[in-house]
């Protein structure tokens, strides 16, 4: 299953990404951080990316941010909220 989850971004990388200057706030970006985390937590790193692109706009610090267990929990909180 996270084979089909990855294949859009892997596309994306490949052919829409390279045509536009690197502007993603955080590191990794946000398409290498929601592909670390389909493949670490499944479905729940589909998530975790979606929430990570919806932080990445002009009014985020930014940073390094790598998937972790942690963020699950808080996908999970903001769900439930």
């Amino acid at each position: 299953m996270s084979f089909i989850l990855i294949l859009p971004i892997k596309l994306y990388q490949k052919y829409i990404s390279p045509l536009f200057a690197p502007r993603c706030k955080y590191y990794p970006s946000c398409s290498t951080y929601t592909e670390l985390a389909i493949k670490e937590f499944g479905f729940k790193g589909l998530l975790m990316g979606l929430y990570r692109f919806v932080r990445c706009n002009p009014f985020s610090h930014g940073g390094v941010d790598y998937p972790s267990k942690n963020a699950v929990n808080i996908v999970r909180e903001r769900q439930m909220s």
